[in-house]
C-alpha cells in the first residue's frame, strides 16, 4: 500500500527547497512517454523532459504536486495524483518508468504487475535511491567530525519512531525490487558518487524532507525541532562558523536498479 507521508504544505515547500537533486541518468532519445512515480515536487520529472515527447509525474500528495506545477518548466510535463499500483495508462504505452527515493513505499508485486502491463516491449524501469547514513560532509579539516554529527542525528531519528518495517525496506537500497523484477535484462548499480556544494541550512533542511523526520515530528514536533537546531549548532561550532548559510561540500552515494522489458 502506498504510504502518504509528504502531504502537508510545510513539508512540500521544504521538499522543493531542500531535497537533493538527482543525478541525470536518462539519455537523449526520441521516445514518447516517461512516467515518474512518487514525483514529489518534480525534480526528477523535469530532468526527463528534454528526452521524451511527454512526461507525466505521479504522486499521492496533492500539496507536493501543487509545488511541482508552480515551477515553470517544459509544457510537455503534466502532473497527476495517483499511485504506483494503479497506473492510468493503456497497455504497452510507456517507454520509461522512474522512481527516485520512492520505490520503497510501493507494493512490489502490484507495482511490477502494473509496470509489466503499461511498458512497451523494450521499455525500461529505472529506480534510484540513496542512503543518508552514507552521506559524507567536507569542510576544511573537520569533515569527519561533521559527518559523525550528521549521522548521530540520523540514527537518533531512526530509532525514535515505529515505522520500522518501511525503514528496513528503504535501507535495503532497492535489493528487494531487484529480486522482484522478473525481466531477465536487469542490473543493480551502487557506489555512484556525486559531490556538490551547499549550505549547512540546506543539508539539514534535506533531513526535514525524510519520512523518518516527518513521522518523528508528528509524534513530538517540539523535540524534533530542538534536535534540528541542536544539530545545526553543533555543526557550526565544529566549523567555527556562525551562519547556517556557510557553504560546505557533501558526497552522496546513489543506488540504481534498471531493467528492460523483453522486446518479444
Amino acid at each position: 500500500m502506498t504510504c502518504q507521508v509528504f502531504v502537508g504544505e510545510d513539508i512540500s515547500s521544504n521538499y522543493q527547497k531542500y531535497r537533493f537533486r538527482y543525478i541525470n541518468i536518462s539519455r537523449r532519445q526520441s521516445h514518447v512517454l516517461a512516467v515518474d512515480l512518487g514525483c514529489g515536487t518534480g525534480q526528477t520529472t523535469r530532468l526527463l523532459a528534454p528526452h521524451f515527447q511527454e512526461v507525466v509525474g505521479i504522486d499521492v500528495s496533492e500539496t507536493q504536486l501543487e509545488q511541482a506545477r508552480a515551477v515553470l518548466s517544459c509544457p510537455d510535463i503534466t502532473y497527476r495524483k495517483g499511485t504506483a499500483e494503479d497506473l492510468p495508462f493503456p497497455d504497452g504505452s510507456v517507454d520509461l518508468i522512474t522512481a527516485s527515493s520512492a520505490a520503497h513505499y510501493f507494493d512490489e508485486s502490484k507495482f511490477m504487475a502494473e509496470a509489466n502491463r503499461v511498458l512497451k516491449p523494450g521499455g525500461c524501469i529505472a529506480l534510484i535511491d540513496f542512503p543518508l547514513q552514507k552521506m559524507r560532509l567536507h569542510y576544511r579539516d573537520c569533515g569527519e567530525r561533521l559527518t559523525d554529527i550528521f549521522h548521530q542525528q540520523h540514527e537518533f531519528i531512526k530509532y525514535q519512531y515505529t515505522f520500522v518495517s518501511r525503514l528496513v525496506k528503504s535501507e535495503n537500497m532497492l535489493e528487494d525490487f531487484f529480486s522482484a523484477i522478473s525481466f531477465p535484462d536487469k542490473q543493480r548499480a551502487e557506489g555512484i558518487l556525486e559531490k556538490s556544494t551547499t549550505s549547512v541550512r540546506k543539508v539539514l533542511g534535506s533531513v526535514k524532507t525524510s519520512s523518518m523526520f516527518q513521522i518523528y515530528k508528528g509524534k513530538d514536533a517540539q523535540r524534533a525541532e530542538e534536535l534540528f537546531l541542536d544539530t545545526q549548532k553543533r555543526l557550526l561550532q565544529e566549523m567555527k562558523a556562525t551562519s547556517p548559510d556557510t557553504e560546505i561540500e557533501w558526497t552522496l552515494e546513489y543506488y540504481c536498479v534498471m531493467a528492460s522489458k523483453p522486446k518479444q
